[in-house]
């Protein structure tokens, strides 16, 4: 019998088991009951907290985007320039897809892309990540400008990453996030209006 949780942790609890549940199996070859059966819960505790498998997931994709920008927030925390937000916030980035590997396939997989609904939700965490690095990009450019960039490194962090994932071997974030934000920051240096 499982312990009586509060509603709030019960809900982390089934967010936990559900990301390694659609890791393992995907989305389209997951049910509730699997859900349910790893969380050790019956499927009526489930439907408590989710209406539906959709609705499951779709929090799913909006957990694991809030804690992959706070991961990169407090990474860039303690930045003083343009060079240490560079390398603080892909550090950051790359720490969270080493360790997490499952959440970065949850919002840049199959699923997430191919669903209207879920590449909505996996847009808005772009989004939010363009939001939090665009504001660091320090240069004397125009808002547009700027946001293009911000997207532009977005789309390098989330490219390499999908390389490194994809290969299935272990790598070193940090080696990674160097190599990353020297690209990053050479370019981010030569622009101007």
């Amino acid at each position: 019998m499982t312990s009586r949780l509060s509603a709030t942790a019960r809900r982390e609890q089934l967010l936990g088991v559900a990301l390694d549940v659609f890791a393992r199996t995907g989305y389209h070859d997951t049910s509730m009951n699997d859900v349910a059966e790893a969380a050790g819960v019956t499927k009526p505790v489930l439907y408590q907290h989710f209406e539906s498998k959709r609705d499951l997931f779709q929090a799913l994709l909006d957990d694991v985007g809030a804690r992959m920008l706070q991961a990169i927030t407090l990474g860039t925390a303690g930045a003083t320039d343009g060079r240490s937000r560079t390398e603080l916030g892909f550090r950051a980035y790359f720490r969270w897809v080493a360790e997490d590997h499952d959440s970065f396939m949850l919002l840049y997989g199959g699923a997430s892309r191919r669903d209207q609904e879920f590449s909505r939700a996996v847009r808005r965490v772009t989004n939010g990540m363009v939001q939090a690095i665009a504001p660091l990009i320090a240069a004397d450019i125009d808002d547009e400008h700027r946001l293009t960039l911000a997207h532009a490194l977005v789309g390098l962090a989330e490219g390499a990453s999908r390389r490194l994932v994809e290969r299935g071997e272990a790598f070193d974030p940090d080696l990674i996030a160097q190599q990353v934000s020297d690209l990053a920051w050479a370019g981010l240096r030569g622009v101007h209006r």
